[in-house]
């Protein structure tokens, strides 16, 4: 017998589970019967496709039993099982990214960390919820020695040699005193149907079944009532998805999402589709109401089994659907695949090829249908999940404009999020262009952008973009049918002969105060110049988009390296109605005209949302100048 420790993490949740307060604690008995789902399926796939398990007897079953009076729970399943190494990786170690998620988001309050468990299945795991004790024997197809797991949950297990009739895992819950309600069978049950129905394997439960007393004609009793225990299936082990969409109810699309979702909580959506012809095949997709907590970590955990004719291939390819509709949780089931099909040829195969194109594109219409016609649901998809769509713009060339059309843009000009279908009825028809401005800060901050004046002043909306996500993808995006997108800096307005000459006349009168500002700057910034597009602001910041190093920068940051560019000096642009400058370039004062210079470039900066690097200094600058003004 082999004491261990359980990883750091696996005891973090086994304390959560054991401490638990979440009232749903039958989540325990779904995720162990989709565990015993899953060995089935990687043993149904091995003895079709692998020599090795040729010769295995394979007759797929998952067993419940309750015994009452040892108050324990037994799943047991004749699937893959495990030998050591296994049972060290996946009973003693976490390795599942959405787990890692899972306890990144603990709070250390026992009461809100309990509810995370019904957004979150937390696995084998989750039987501590309701026992004190556990014993896992297992004994792994095509292997002669069979193991014994054991914990109490107190931070270590077990691991010893037994003996075990066939391949398979059996789990056995030694149940604490108050879940007896989970030894009644009526009560598995109707878990089990709830939860696991449709899990294409037989689950088979023993029932108590009242025989009634036989009579004669006269009345009197010839033989008397009694009890008989008959072992029965208890769910209909059909693939859902196989069954024609007019024959299933909208609470077995529910349970089915459950179950391979390892969620309590409802879809927002679903989408059952079934392709005959050259290639036939069945996607069945949902759509979750609330984001996975793995949603943006690199290592996600794609929600997409694959299938070929009902045999399990893989829930771990990345290749399946685009990433930027990770979120989705479904099955691929297709005929025209060889059930032997690897990693690498199911990446390049033009079958797989034509489904994952067809099924983007269903999806795409689907979400576009639902943005018409119910517009409650697709605010709440798109505010869980319309940053994650939007890395389609960039990834996804040929659905481009089907991605730009499920947009909600903040724009200037409305208080609420608009589609852009709308937001172009506002285009000016005559130059067609789309202007748009990028900023990793605040929506109000960025809507009240300096850069910003000459559009309000000329009651124009443009596109408000306020996520980090939109500074990297939106410099992409060209154009929509006939409309150019045109960022608010690179804008021309046409102007006429008599403003031409006084800018020229108002540049020419400030060549002093642009040279004082300049020396005062010094290298933070590339150049100052006069600027005739503000209206209410002193100054506002501009790249220079000639300079090679912009473009450099530019280049890297479409690649995700912009943290690696050094800060770029910008220009600083002054407007010549100002007051504030008006009254700098009659002053005489240089103390005054270098703290002026200062505080002025750090206001444009953040209204930029740059974090500013010498507060302090700031501070010091303008309480000098205020001293002085008052």
């Amino acid at each position: 017998m082999a004491k261990h420790q359980f990883q750091t993490e696996a005891n973090q949740i086994l304390n959560l589970m054991i401490h638990s307060l979440y009232s749903n604690k039958e989540i325990f008995l779904r995720e162990l019967v989709s565990n015993a789902s899953d060995a089935l399926d990687k043993l149904n796939m091995l003895v079709l496709t692998d020599d090795a398990y040729k010769g295995v007897n394979f007759v797929p079953r998952i067993d419940i039993v309750a015994n009452k009076e040892a108050k324990t729970l037994t799943i047991k399943d004749s699937g893959i099982g495990m030998n050591e190494e296994d049972l060290m990786n996946n009973l003693g170690t976490i390795a599942k990214s959405g787990t890692k998620a899972f306890l990144e988001n603990l709070t250390g309050d026992q009461k809100k960390d309990s509810n995370l468990i019904g957004k979150f299945g937390v696995g084998f795991y989750a039987c501590f919820m309701v026992a004190h004790r556990v014993e896992v024997t297992t004994k792994k197809a095509g292997e002669d020695q069979a193991y014994l797991w054991t914990s109490k949950g107190d931070g270590e297990f077990e691991i010893e040699h037994t003996t075990q009739d066939s391949h398979g895992t059996t789990i056995v819950m030694h149940l604490n005193d108050e879940e007896g309600e989970f030894l009644d069978s009526y009560r598995v049950e109707s878990i089990i149907k709830k939860y696991s129905n449709h899990i294409p394997f037989p689950i088979f439960m023993d029932k108590e079944n009242y025989i009634a007393a036989k009579k004669d004609d006269d009345g009197k009793e010839i033989e008397p009532s009694r009890k008989e225990i008959e072992n029965v299936q208890i769910n209909r082990a059909n693939a859902l998805w196989t069954i024609a969409k007019s024959e299933i109810s909208d609470e077995e699309y529910k349970d089915f999402y459950s179950s391979i979702a390892h969620s309590s909580e409802e879809p927002l959506a679903w989408m059952h589709n079934k392709a005959e012809g050259a290639i036939e095949y069945t996607t069945l997709f949902y759509i979750p109401s609330k984001a996975p907590m793995d949603l943006y970590r690199v290592d996600y955990k794609t929600g997409i089994k694959l299938y070929i004719n009902r045999v399990f291939i893989t829930d771990d390819e990345k290749e399946l659907m685009p990433t930027y509709l990770r979120f989705l949780r479904g099955v691929i089931d297709s005929k025209d695949l060889p059930l032997n099909v690897s990693r690498e040829i199911l990446q390049s195969n033009a079958v797989m090829a034509k489904i994952k194109n067809a099924s983007v594109k269903k999806v795409l219409s689907e979400l576009a249908k639902m943005a018409k016609s119910e517009k409650e649901k697709y605010e709440t998809f798109f505010k869980e999940f319309g940053n994650v769509l939007k890395e389609g713009l960039y990834s996804d060339y040929g659905n481009r404009e089907k991605i730009l059309e499920l947009m909600k843009f903040n724009t200037l000009n409305s208080s609420e999020t608009v589609m852009l279908e709308d937001f172009i009825k506002t285009v000016d028809e005559t130059k067609k262009e789309i202007y748009f401005i990028t900023g990793k800060t605040s929506l109000s901050m960025l809507k009240n952008s300096p850069a910003l004046e000459r559009f309000k002043s000329r009651g124009i909306d443009v596109l408000v973009l306020n996520e980090e996500i939109d500074t990297i993808i939106f410099p992409m995006v060209t154009e929509y049918k006939e409309y150019k997108f045109v960022h608010v800096s690179d804008a021309k307005f046409e102007e006429n002969e008599d403003e031409k000459k006084s800018q020229e006349e108002s540049s020419k009168a400030y060549e002093g105060l642009v040279k004082e500002l300049k020396d005062a700057l010094g290298e933070s910034v590339k150049s100052v110049e006069v600027t005739f597009d503000l209206v209410d602001s002193p100054v506002k910041l501009k790249e220079d988009k000639e300079d090679s190093a912009y473009m450099m920068a530019k280049i890297m940051r479409q690649m995700g390296q912009g943290g690696e560019m050094p800060t770029l000096a910008p220009i600083l642009q002054i407007n010549p109605k100002h007051e504030l400058i008006v009254k700098l370039k009659d002053s005489v004062d240089q103390n005054l005209i270098s703290d002026a210079a200062h505080v002025l470039l750090d206001q444009a900066k953040l209204f930029d949302g740059v974090e500013l690097e010498d507060t302090a200094g700031f501070i010091l600058r303008l309480n000098r100048i205020i001293a002085k003004a008052i």
